[in-house]
């Protein structure tokens, strides 16, 4: 097994920004109407882990978890944060599918709201929080937190001469 630094190295600092970006920035960044909230950025790890592969994209999802489970520790929060991780995972398997990112990111906005509002439903029975305020904000949040990352993507890839799509797994090398 060849192990891959550079991709190590990159998978750790997202892990560190999915944790900092909710404790940092969570009290000015954050849109909180109970049970949901939003932290404004917190997502953008875990998107650009996506092109990294579907390994390290699930392992930032935890890293998110974590991150919320710290920053506030409400069960509900951290429990949907947790989502990330299947979230990450689908949408780095689309991405070695090449899946374009605008596709990845619509493809996996209505997963995440599912995912999210099922796991407040399940908490809470609510059905009008669960799925309009927790699945229809989250789907939102996702929206303006992909719109971000796709310019500090093309940035990343350019200053630092990364393309994230070559350090990521490839297809072949992939048991499904």
């Amino acid at each position: 097994m060849k192990t891959n630094v550079k991709k190590m190295i990159i998978t750790a600092l997202l892990i560190a920004f999915s944790i900092i970006i909710p404790a940092i920035f969570g009290p000015f960044l954050r849109v909180y109407i109970p049970p949901f909230s939003a932290t404004l950025a917190s997502h953008v790890p875990l998107f650009v882990a996506m092109f990294l592969g579907p390994f390290e994209a699930l392992i930032v999802g935890l890293g998110s978890a974590l991150g919320f489970l710290f920053a506030f520790p409400d069960p509900i929060i951290a429990a949907r944060a947790a989502t990330h991780m299947a979230v990450g995972y689908v949408g780095a398997r689309l991405v070695l599918k090449n899946f374009g990112y605008a596709a990845v990111m619509s493809i996996t906005a209505p997963i995440h709201g599912l995912l999210e509002a099922l796991v407040v439903y399940g908490m809470t029975k609510n059905l009008f929080v669960a799925f309009v305020v927790v699945g229809v904000g989250t789907v939102l949040h996702h929206i303006a937190d992909s719109l971000i990352t796709a310019p500090l993507i093309a940035t990343l890839s350019r200053v630092l001469k990364i393309d994230l799509k070559s350090i990521g797994e490839k297809s072949k090398n992939l048991v499904a």
